[in-house]
C-alpha cells in the first residue's frame, strides 16, 4: 500500500463523512428521518469497508475481505430493520 492509495481513501472517508453529515442534517429541514437513515446506514457501511480494504489490508486477502463485508452486510441489515421498525 503506498501513501497515494491511503491518502485517495483518506479523501473518500472525507467525502462520505461530509454526505453522512449532510444527510443527518436535512432532516431538521422536512427531509424523512427513515430515508436520511438509510442513507446514512449505506454511507456507513460504505465507509467500514473503505477501512477494512485500504487501511487493514483486506484488499491483500479477498476471501478475508469477503467475509468481513458479508458480516458487515448483515449487520447493517439488522441495524436498519430495528431502525424501520415503527415505534408505538
Amino acid at each position: 500500500m503506498d501513501k497515494l492509495d491511503l491518502t485517495r481513501a483518506w479523501l473518500a472517508l472525507l467525502g462520505l463523512s461530509v454526505l453522512s453529515t449532510v444527510a443527518a442534517a436535512a432532516i431538521s429541514a422536512g427531509f424523512d428521518a427513515r430515508v436520511a437513515g438509510v442513507i446514512v446506514m449505506a454511507l456507513a457501511l460504505m465507509k467500514a469497508r473503505l477501512i477494512l480494504s485500504q487501511y487493514l489490508g483486506l484488499a491483500d486477502a479477498p476471501s478475508w475481505r469477503r467475509g468481513f463485508n458479508a458480516a458487515l452486510i448483515v449487520f447493517v441489515l439488522i441495524a436498519l430493520g430495528l431502525y424501520l421498525i415503527p415505534s408505538p
